[in-house]
């Protein structure tokens, strides 16, 4: 491994993917997790990702894919957590395993991963390595129809302000906060209209925004525990 592996979680397909595929083709050592087998993960493969199957729904797959990286000794020039679930209260009349399901991955799994790799991150300078985590712009209004993981990710966004803390120095640890980045294959014009509607900028900005956030973020020596909000001012609306 080289000085600069980023380890990514949940990079199957769109935001992940397109991170993964930016830091390899930049001459980085990139290291994913996916829990779906896509088409993406093959495209990776090809492109020299290593892609590791992890599944953070249970404590067992986080502990497995925190071991499988330690094990190598390997040292961290950035940790991202991508990884996420989305499930609403309409769906079910479960509400405890709903709750504990967001928790689960937006939470804990950050929770665990962030505790047993910070050992591994690039630490002979100041601000010489970043973890970021991806919460949601619903973190500063709620969600009445996604209240569970408007939580999971509210909780989220207090563990970089806890991190940031704990790790300073040498690691800088954001979040970053969208809003509508892109829209699915399977997405009509009406919901697209509305979708759009709900921001002032009036579009879908694609992953090359979300890029963009993460090298800032990379390249800057003083920013820690702060949220990075790519919500096109939706939260002005």
């Amino acid at each position: 491994m080289t000085q600069n592996t980023i380890v990514i979680t949940g990079a199957a397909q769109r935001i992940g993917f397109a991170l993964a595929k930016h830091f390899v083709e930049g001459g980085n050592s990139v290291i994913v997790s996916y829990r779906t087998e896509r088409s993406g993960i093959a495209t990776l493969r090809k492109m020299g990702v290593e892609c590791i199957h992890a599944d953070f729904s249970t404590d067992a797959g986080i502990h497995q894919f925190a071991r499988t990286l330690a094990e190598r000794n390997l040292t961290l020039r950035a940790l991202i957590h991508n990884a996420s679930d989305w499930n609403a209260e309409k769906h079910t009349d479960d509400y405890a395993a709903l709750l504990d399901q967001m928790m689960q991955v937006h939470v804990k799994a950050p929770y665990l991963l962030n505790q047993a790799l910070a050992p591994f991150m690039r630490t002979d300078e100041n601000a010489d390595s970043d973890i970021i985590h991806f919460t949601d712009y619903v973190v500063k209004k709620g969600s009445a129809k996604h209240i569970a993981y408007a939580a999971s990710k509210a909780a989220l966004e207090n563990l970089t302000l806890s991190f940031a803390q704990k790790l300073a120095p040498q690691v800088k640890v954001n979040s970053i906060a969208p809003a509508l980045i892109m829209f699915n294959d399977s997405d009509d014009d009406n919901y697209k209209r509305k979708a759009l509607s709900k921001s002032l900028m009036n579009l879908a900005p694609g992953e090359a925004e979300i890029v963009n956030a993460v090298e800032f973020i990379l390249n800057s020596n003083y920013m820690t525990g702060q949220s990075v909000n790519l919500d096109g001012g939706r939260a002005l609306k």
